[in-house]
Formats: structure tokens, sequence, C-alpha cells
């Protein structure tokens, strides 16, 4: 089936629901390293349930679906994630069943053999009383589906981080198993598990889940910025530069001006980007 870019744009699917509780909430802190140290209070507050707090970066995985992209003519085996951007409206709940409604709102092709750009938007409201939990923006970078016919362009960039010093390098090491914790939060997709699929999709091995570095800059920022008052986070987004091995060393650096944070995360071992154009608010 050959994609259109109006068969892009119709696709959606409204009103589906998700119930997450509070094992997953803690199931979601172990796969982005939270509680490594057992003696730090700070993150057991994440993996335990006695006053338990939720990361808001978890918001990302508290509905995944893919259901969206099958059968729809998209090369799946070569799509990765290109941007994630999360509005918060008020702290997630440490459980809820959720209703999700989720659009593509724009494409744009970037030619044949260059991929196309897919941007998802997905609305999360609490079931319990109807108001909204958050709003994320995906882009969805498409490798082998460039050459459609669709408009050229990109979606509007983020911010870039200042040109001086940072404020904070935080550095989080993930474990060689990370991605295999981290998929029981929702996205099993065998990019992130199978050697042959990360193959297939033109990797070496598999690789990190974008959405679980994503899950360790938003730890590095909630514990650099704000002590771990996670209420105070209502925006956070980044663009997935390079993949990240499970195993390796995350280094993040963090440019705090005032509610207005900027961030990259690299792997220094490459000496590589991982995440580029990280933005955040934090209110007072």
């Amino acid at each position: 089936m050959a994609i259109t870019q109006d068969s892009l744009m119709a696709l959606q699917v409204l009103g589906k629901e998700f119930t997450y509780t509070d094992n997953d909430s803690m199931l979601y802190a172990l796969g982005i390293g939270l509680g490594e140290d057992p003696m730090n209070r700070a993150e057991l507050a994440f993996c335990y349930e006695d006053g338990q707090k939720i990361m808001p970066s978890q918001a990302t995985v508290v509905a995944f679906d893919t259901d969206i992209f099958w059968d729809c003519g998209i090369d799946v085996v070569k799509m990765v994630h290109g941007e994630q951007r999360l509005t918060l409206h008020r702290p997630l709940p440490s459980a809820a069943t959720v209703i999700s409604d989720v659009r593509v709102t724009d494409a744009f092709d970037k030619g044949a053999g260059r991929g196309a750009l897919i941007l998802l938007e997905t609305v999360l409201t609490d079931k319990a009383d109807g108001k909204k939990l958050c709003t994320m923006e995906s882009v969805i970078f498409a490798r082998g589906d460039g050459g459609y016919g669709g408009p050229q362009g990109a979606p509007e960039a983020l911010p870039k981080s200042p040109m001086r010093p940072a404020d904070h390098v935080i550095e989080f090491q993930t474990l060689p198993r990370q991605a295999l914790i981290f998929r029981l939060s929702g996205d099993r997709n065998p990019l992130h598990c199978d050697p042959d699929f990360a193959a297939a999709g033109g990797f070496e091995r598999p690789i990190l889940h974008g959405l679980c570095t994503y899950g360790h800059a938003c730890h590095a920022v909630i514990r650099a910025c704000c002590d771990y008052q996670v209420e105070r986070m209502t925006s956070f987004s980044a663009r997935f530069s390079a993949p990240v091995m499970p195993g390796d060393l995350l280094q993040t650096h963090i440019w705090d001006d005032e509610d207005e944070i900027y961030f990259t995360t690299s792997v220094p071992a490459r000496e590589q980007i991982v995440l580029s154009n990280g933005y955040a608010i934090i209110t007072e």
C-alpha cells in the first residue's frame, strides 16, 4: 500500500482507554534508572508506593500505542523517533485510566532515499474527571518512505542550547539490560531487543529506546533544577540525534535560565550527542 499525504493526514485513533497502576509507575522509574542506590530517598520516592512520585516523562508511555501506523503503508522497520515534545497541564497521578486521542497533524517529504517526517499529536485526558493531563507532539522519522509526493518542509525547530559552559552536568550509567526493562513499560518494538530485527533496520545491535534516553534526561533536569519537585515541570522536549546502546554512560549538560532550561545529552565514550535541542520549563 503506497502512502499519500491525504492518507497520512487521515490517520487517527480517538477515544482509546489505557489504565496504568502504581506498579506500572514503579516499573517505569526502574526502566529509566531510578533506584540504583536504595538509600537515596529522593529516587526511592519514585519506586515506592508510600508517597509515590511520578517522573513527568512517564506521560510518553502510559498510553503507548503504535496501532496508528500498522497496515497504513509505512515501512515500520525503518521508522524511528525524531523528536518528542511534552506539555503537562497538571502532574500525572501515580495510577489512572486515561483517554488517548491520537492524530497526525502534518507530514513532510524529505525526498527519495531521505525519508519522511510525520507529526503526531497525542492528548491524554483523565477519565475520572474529564480534564486534560498532557499534550504530546512526536516527530516520527520514516526512513524508508521518502519520495511519496508530499510537501517539503520541517516542523518548527526546538531552541538551541546557549553558547556558554553548562550550569550542571549529570551522568547516569545505563545497564546492558536497560532496553529489556524499559520495553515492559509499553514500547515492545523488537528493534530494542531482537538482534535480527535490529539488523534489518540497519543497526549492528538492538538500540535503547529513545524515550528511555529521554526519561534519563528528564531525571537529570528534575534533579539539577528543581530538587525532585516534579510538579514544577510543565514542559519537556528534545530531539533524538543519535542512537544509544544499552550500557552506555549518558552525560546531560544543563543550562539553567530561571524558568527556561536547555539541555543536551551525550555519550562521552563516542563523543556523540544523542539528545539535542533539549528544552524544559520549570515553574516556581
